[in-house]
């Protein structure tokens, strides 16, 4: 068996030897991958609330610098309004006690709810003018007829209760549960556009408490009044059977009709007034 030779491998030009064993060569990472960089960002976030804060705290000292120099005295009170029923000088002294504060610390929805208070005062209004002043408008209330006998109703059907009634008389009279005060008024409103182009006007409505209407008519051009029964429904249907009767039939003997009740199905019946007996002149008699 021939001998085993070793042969000696040259290297190669221009090769670099290959490393022996595990280890391999790691390029090193430039400083400033390796050092961490600093957060600010919990910074930004507590920017803007100290900002906010800072400009609260010195608006509010700046406020309370100026405050004696800006909120100055109630000097004029400025009422708004026509006013039919009640005087200038009667808001003047509901108000007193509220205009003895200063600008900012009137207390305006006090000064609102005590005009309001008043009977003849339907909706008030006060607003702040700068720098000294204060603005009040007034809407009266609007009487269109009587509540009962002690008190007014307004066009929207609540009632108030000035100190004096005398002065009001001329105003239809109307009755019924306090919780129907607008249901009243609104039939009101609906008959008396039906009634007056006959001539007549409503002197009385009554609600009572079973449901039944009462209508009287007020004495006018269209003869003395009348009272008419109208029942506890349909009222605008009777109200227009009466309207085309009347023409027909009962406008000739209007002055001898006391009552005509409405309460039929298909119909009516008619109360005529007892006849005034005449008067019989007495003979004079001759004395000695």
């Amino acid at each position: 068996m021939p001998g085993a030779s070793l042969r000696h491998q040259q290297p190669v030009p221009g090769r670099k030897p290959v490393p022996r064993g595990a280890s391999r060569m790691v390029a090193k990472e430039p400083m400033s991958v390796r050092v961490p960089k600093a957060n600010f960002g919990f910074l930004k976030v507590l920017f803007w609330p100290v900002l906010l804060v800072a400009l609260g705290f010195g608006t509010y000292e700046g406020a309370q610098r100026l405050m004696p120099y800006a909120d100055r005295p109630i000097t004029n009170v400025n009422v708004q309004g026509d006013l039919t029923y009640i005087s200038q000088q009667a808001v003047q002294q509901r108000i007193a006690p509220y205009v003895a504060a200063s600008f900012f610390t009137v207390d305006l929805e006090g000064m609102r709810t005590e005009l309001e208070q008043m009977p003849w005062i339907a909706h008030a209004e006060v607003r702040r003018v700068w720098p000294d002043q204060v603005v009040i408008r007034l809407e009266e209330q609007l009487p269109v007829a009587r509540w009962g006998d002690e008190a007014l109703l307004n066009n929207q059907g609540q009632a108030f209760t000035p100190r004096e009634l005398a002065n009001y008389e001329h105003l239809p009279q109307l009755f019924g549960p306090q919780r129907a005060q607008q249901q009243v008024m609104q039939q009101y409103q609906v008959l008396s556009q039906m009634l007056r182009p006959m001539g007549f006007s409503i002197a009385r409505l009554e609600l009572r408490e079973r449901g039944s209407w009462f209508l009287t008519t007020g004495a006018g051009s269209a003869g003395p009044g009348i009272e008419l029964l109208l029942g506890r429904d349909h009222l605008v249907e009777k109200m227009r059977r009466f309207i085309a009767i009347y023409e027909k039939t009962l406008k000739e003997q209007i002055t001898n009709i006391a009552r005509i009740d409405l309460r039929y199905a298909n119909g009516l019946a008619v109360g005529w007034r007892e006849p005034v007996a005449p008067t019989i002149a007495q003979p004079a008699v001759a004395k000695n």
